[in-house]
């Protein structure tokens, strides 16, 4: 790794190893809820990506292989398995296509297909993506995840932060629109595709896709939750996780 990454564990360490993969502008610290419904039952790793959170500043690049070199790092050889929010969960996708040794199962939740042509080019994502200004692509990101109102009550401090980031993000979302980051012919381990049963058409059909094309793949639907169900649905979050985690203890 090129710059420090921030990363935390919580649980037993002798339970199986789930690892937490947060999406686009965002940190580990939005899905504190999730992981302390994990830690009961299981160890977990949580980290902020490179150039968000406590990893930031950071000089990049931001590209899926370097988010994936990362991942590896600090997994550190043990095998987890890894559940990515929206963007995050191409980083998981990434990591089992080409580390299929360090991932047990993968669990998604909304996880943006950016490079199908069917993929929105309206989407919050893509308007990212091509945006000139980064800081002013970040903030326009946020106030349309969370609303205007919603960001104007966020303190300056924390607003400035988000527009800081924008680098980070425009350089990641660029490079997943570019490309398919993984194979899910290579990708054989246990796998579910959650969408929240309140969110855009397009992640209800990105869950599908998934369920589709992956060859051990199931879909859950996240009742009441839109895109930021990790957060707002913590607990039915971590059943389908914990489900999972059964279903690969299962294989071996």
């Amino acid at each position: 790794m090129s710059a420090a990454i921030w990363s935390e564990e919580a649980g037993d360490p002798d339970a199986p190893l789930v690892a937490l993969v947060h999406g686009s502008l965002d940190r580990s610290a939005g899905l504190l809820r999730l992981s302390r419904r994990l830690d009961r039952r299981f160890r977990v790793l949580r980290y902020d990506r490179r150039g968000y959170g406590r990893s930031a500043p950071h000089p990049g690049p931001f590209g899926v292989d370097d988010q994936v070199a990362d991942l590896v790092a600090l997994l550190d050889g043990r095998p987890a398995v890894v559940f990515g929010h929206s963007y995050g969960g191409n980083v998981a996708l990434a990591l089992a296509d080409r580390h299929p040794e360090l991932v047990r199962a993968v669990a998604v939740y909304e996880t943006p297909l950016s490079w199908l042509p069917w993929w929105p080019r309206g989407s919050a994502g893509r308007e990212a993506a091509g945006a000139g200004d980064p800081a002013e692509a970040a903030e326009r990101f946020m106030r349309r995840m969370i609303g205007d109102d919603h960001w104007e009550r966020l303190p300056a401090r924390t607003r400035e932060a988000r527009r800081a980031e924008g680098p980070a993000m425009v350089a990641e979302l660029a490079d997943l629109a570019r490309r398919a980051p993984w194979d899910p012919a290579r990708i054989t381990v246990p796998a579910v595709a959650m969408r929240g049963a309140a969110g855009a058409a397009h992640h209800a059909r990105s869950a599908e896709h998934l369920g589709a094309v992956l060859p051990d793949c199931r879909v859950v639907t996240i009742e009441g939750a839109r895109h930021f169900g990790p957060y707002t649905h913590p607990a039915e979050v971590a059943a389908a996780i914990a489900e999972l985690v059964s279903r690969a203890g299962s294989r071996r």
